[in-house]
């Protein structure tokens, strides 16, 4: 990460500094004052619906029998906003992104430098790629044009942890943000543990429901088309070696974990962390079942 003071800050200073901040609604205009706000909830917010339109049936498209549909559908008349990556600056296509691409899941990444320093930090650009072998993929942007300390430590020592953040330790998660100098320890400000890992060097986050130690895959250097030798980011491939799920989190007899034990958080637009909310469950179509429906319609 790129850091700005020889010293990392106090969790609670952080935190209560991020009350004094304003929350930014779709307009970029001010909501309101996470003080103002209500305050988190601690039932579960994770729930089973029935999915949007339960009677879909195929070919239907978008059904526009109901509030939903028909608003979605009257949506179209406005038309649509084009945006060319090549004429937009950087900074407002992350805008942009971030705030469509969502939610998204975030890694939250333990390394070890090759000199020994401790990072801690969290990455939204996040996401498993495989199974077959288990990878995950993490994409950490450059500071200037060097790799931030996480990526940095990654192309070094080729090891890393991968912890899920859950809500109870969110802030403390969030904590280690901070632009603090390289040879700060980000562990010290968030008050979380470290607990040492089984295969790789660089420790897992204790508090964490479920926990991956990765050893470097791959690397790709992302860079822009005009400028190929000089990367804005790195594409970071980690091979699963060991899996650490919590009994508390885990549904035995099934072996998967239970997401309303979990509560994992996620990243949207700008400050902006989400929780999980209604779900519901779609049954993948068997080709058996719809093949003699594009018979009859050819």
């Amino acid at each position: 990460m790129t850091k700005a003071s020889n010293h990392a800050l106090p969790a609670s200073n952080v935190i209560r500094s991020l009350h004094k901040q304003v929350i930014l609604d779709s307009t970029s205009k001010p909501k309101t004052s996470m003080s103002e706000l209500p305050p988190f909830r601690t039932d579960p917010g994770f729930r089973y619906l029935q999915s949007p339109t339960p009677d879909w049936q195929f070919g239907d498209g978008l059904r526009t029998n109901t509030p939903l549909g028909k608003q979605w559908k009257a949506d179209e008349e406005e038309g649509f906003q084009v945006f060319d990556p090549a004429k937009e600056e950087p900074r407002d296509l992350y805008k942009l992104m971030t705030s469509g691409i969502t939610p998204r899941p975030v890694a939250f990444v333990s390394t070890i430098a090759k000199d020994g320093t401790p990072n801690l930090a969290p990455f939204s650009y996040f996401n498993m790629c495989n199974h077959n072998p288990p990878m995950i993929s993490v994409s950490v942007n450059n500071r200037g044009k060097n790799p931030k300390d996480t990526a940095r430590a990654i192309l070094d020592t080729k090891e890393f942890t991968v912890n899920i953040i859950s809500e109870s330790f969110v802030e403390a998660a969030n904590f280690t943000s901070v632009e603090a100098p390289f040879e700060v320890d980000e562990w010290i400000g968030s008050g979380l543990t470290r607990e040492p890992s089984t295969i790789v060097k660089p420790p897992r986050v204790r508090e964490s429901g479920f926990s991956l130690e990765c050893e470097l895959y791959q690397s790709v250097p992302l860079a822009p088309p005009a400028t190929p030798d000089e990367p804005t980011s790195y594409l970071i491939i980690g091979l699963i070696k060991l899996i650490h799920v919590r009994n508390a989190v885990l549904d035995h007899p099934k072996r998967v974990v239970d997401p309303s034990k979990l509560r994992p958080v996620a990243r949207m637009g700008d400050i902006t962390y989400s929780t999980l909310g209604d779900s519901f469950r779609i049954p993948r179509p068997q080709w058996e079942s719809v093949k003699g429906d594009y018979n009859v319609q050819s």
